[in-house]
Formats: structure tokens, sequence, C-alpha cells
């Protein structure tokens, strides 16, 4: 069952697509976090959902949320995958253990091996304000993110 909102956000080590290490926490008091869960790098659907985030980047940079994105491949795989699509935003390799932060946001697929399509917009206090997950194969919507983004603005007032 994944997080609900208005909890707060567990943090985590990953190393990203270059091999830095990141910690959510490192976010907290700074900037607001939109952590994006995606299956796998290189499959169809997952390239278009980020190749519209990578397109849309301003919706983040204007509400000041640093996006990340997350899946279970190799910090290897996400930086090809990174360089073949032009992302420039942040992805984060939740390789080993295998799938264990998004097991800890409560969105892994045990029967598949890789976490769902899931969002957590976490406000710069660390909590869960907003949050939303698609069907299987079923891609997420920018609207979907401007929604998200509107709501934590407005709770934040």
């Amino acid at each position: 069952m994944a997080l609900e909102n208005d909890t707060r956000a567990p943090d985590f080590d990953l190393a990203n697509q270059f091999g830095e290490r990141i910690r959510l926490s490192q976010f907290r008091g700074k900037k607001a976090v939109a952590l994006v869960f995606f299956p796998l790098a290189f499959s169809g659907t997952c390239t278009s959902e980020l190749c519209a985030l990578e397109e849309n980047l301003n919706l983040f940079k204007d509400n000041d949320v640093e996006l990340l994105g997350i899946s279970v491949d190799s910090k290897s795989a996400l930086r090809s995958w990174a360089e073949v699509q032009g992302y420039d935003f942040t992805l984060l390799a939740d390789f080993w253990p295998h799938g264990a932060v998004a097991k800890e946001y409560g969105v892994f697929l045990e029967g598949k091996g890789f976490a769902n399509r899931a969002t957590f917009l976490i406000d710069i206090d660390g909590i869960i304000r907003e949050s939303f997950i698609t069907a299987p194969g079923e891609a997420r919507s920018i609207e979907a993110y401007r929604a998200a983004l509107d709501e934590m603005r407005s709770v934040s007032v």
C-alpha cells in the first residue's frame, strides 16, 4: 500500500545517473521534491512519460520543485538512457537492495520486480502533500502533475 498524503516522506540515499549520492533530506528546508517512480528505463511508456516531463521542466522549476525520477535500473543504464533522450533532471538508481526505496514508499510490484508508476509531491518540510498512481501500463499526464502542484501550492499558502 502506497504511503498516504500528509505523512513524512522516508529519507533515502541513492546514486544518481552520474554515481553521485543523493539524499532526499538534502532538499528539506530548501526545496519541494517531485519523486517520480517509473518501471524501467528504455521502455516505451516510461520514455514517453519522462520525455513529457523534460518538455515541461519549467512546470517544476517555476514552482521551485526538484524533479527526481527513480527506478530499479542501474546508474549506468539510467545515464545511457538520459543521454540518449536528453533528460536534464536527476534519475536515481533504486538498484540495490533491489527496489528498497520503492518498497518503503509502498509502490514496488513484487511479481514484476519493479516500481509502479507513482508520483509523490513532497513539500519543503519533507511531508508528502500530493500523490498519484496510475494503473499498470497507464502513463501519467502532465495535467495530473499540474493539478497536484496547484494543490500542493494551495496547501502551502
